[in-house]
């Protein structure tokens, strides 16, 4: 979610960077040409160099005000024409020549200073409709959720866009805290109607069913009805009905690792991989949840691929989240906000600054009464 408005934030530097220069920098051209002609004296021609001026213009001005520099050149040529000597040449060809290429760099420049200003427009268009897309599709959950505390970073690899092929969710229900990650095959639209689809149906069958195996049999039910071309989406799905244990239900995806709170990770494991939704129909029956223990402390951490495939530039090995993320994750359960932060940008640092993937870090932790506390931690507010 983030992405948009980091691009929408740097391109705000740059609206104001290149306001801040207005029509400083076109009339110190124009000043500096005018300067340069009447030192070099009487017969020298520099004026035509005034010809740089619009297209500076276009890059820091609106239209109207390039089209002011335009005139404001032409009128300093005109002006000085006498004074260069211009008006006695016998070849008045050369003149013309210099008035019509002066005039097409001008027309020329007021369009891109028209297209540029008409681009900006529509990108903070665009990037409006993504970002309430993005609250609509994906609501970013608050910090705690039911007994559950909780921490999520969200980022498409996509340029522009806040909304991709991977998903998550993290609902407060009769049942307990039901959690869903997934990623979609394929990007584009079609991978955000996908995600559309497995949230909508996560939301309703979270509530209504009993068994975790059967909020999942239903949400593969509607990926059968609503989602063609052979789309399938690896998924998992997590239910906090105790304070000391969860239970997962892998669907294909990244299997989830429990750190602890002196961070030690453990990989997590299905008892029975299974195929990614859209494909469980090709098998008689769904795969069974398994319960893992969490001891005080304890963080799960799940995402997607994004995070363990992204590749560094310097030797282009994956990302090895397993490896770094006690470091950074460990005894963070009660601040996951800055954990998570952690671990992103350590992955932005190995990645070597850019993702090619679209990416989802979500970070759980079950509330208990305060655990006591590492002699570097801050004391914990009770809940």
């Amino acid at each position: 979610m983030k992405n948009v408005r980091l691009v929408r934030a740097l391109q705000r530097v740059e609206d104001e960077y290149l306001s801040r220069m207005g029509l400083s920098l076109p009339l110190a051209a124009i000043v500096l040409v005018v300067a340069a002609d009447l030192a070099a004296g009487r017969d020298h021609f520099i004026t035509p160099g005034i010809v740089a001026a619009p297209p500076l213009a276009a890059i820091t001005v609106n239209w109207q005000r390039t089209l002011f520099i335009g005139v404001l050149g032409l009128a300093v040529q005109v002006a000085l024409a006498p004074y260069d000597g211009v008006t006695d040449l016998p070849d008045h060809d050369v003149v013309f020549g210099q008035v019509v290429a002066y005039g097409a760099v001008t027309v020329f420049s007021v369009y891109i200073a028209w297209r540029r200003e008409t681009g900006a427009k529509a990108f903070n268009a665009i990037a409006s409709v993504a970002e309430a897309a993005q609250h609509a599709l994906m609501r970013p959950p608050e910090p705690r959720v039911g007994g559950i505390r909780l921490a999520v970073r969200y980022v498409s690899a996509a340029d522009a866009a806040q909304i991709g092929g991977d998903l998550y969710a993290v609902l407060d229900t009769p049942y307990g805290v039901r959690a869903l990650i997934g990623d979609v095959r394929g990007k584009g639209l079609g991978a955000v109607q996908t995600s559309a689809v497995v949230l909508g149906a996560f939301r309703e069958a979270a509530y209504d069913e009993g068994g975790l195996d059967q909020v999942a049999r239903r949400v593969d039910i509607s990926v059968g009805r609503h989602v063609t071309g052979g789309d399938f989406i690896t998924a998992l799905f997590a239910q906090f009905d105790k304070p000391d244990s969860v239970d997962l239900l892998h669907y294909g995806h990244v299997p989830p690792l429990r750190v602890a709170r002196d961070g030690e990770v453990e990989t997590l494991y299905p008892n029975e991989p299974w195929l990614p939704l859209g494909l469980a129909d090709m098998v008689d029956e769904g795969p069974t949840p398994w319960r893992v223990a969490l001891q005080p402390g304890d963080v799960l951490v799940l995402c997607t691929d994004g995070v363990i495939e992204a590749r560094s530039p310097a030797d282009n090995t994956f990302y090895p989240l397993a490896e770094r993320v006690g470091a950074l994750v460990a005894g963070a359960s009660y601040d996951l906000d800055d954990a998570v932060q952690r671990v992103y940008d350590d992955l932005l640092e190995h990645a070597g600054g850019s993702l090619t993937d679209d990416v989802v870090l979500l970070l759980l932790a079950p509330q208990r009464r305060p655990l006591p506390s590492h002699p570097q931690d801050p004391p914990l507010n009770p809940v």
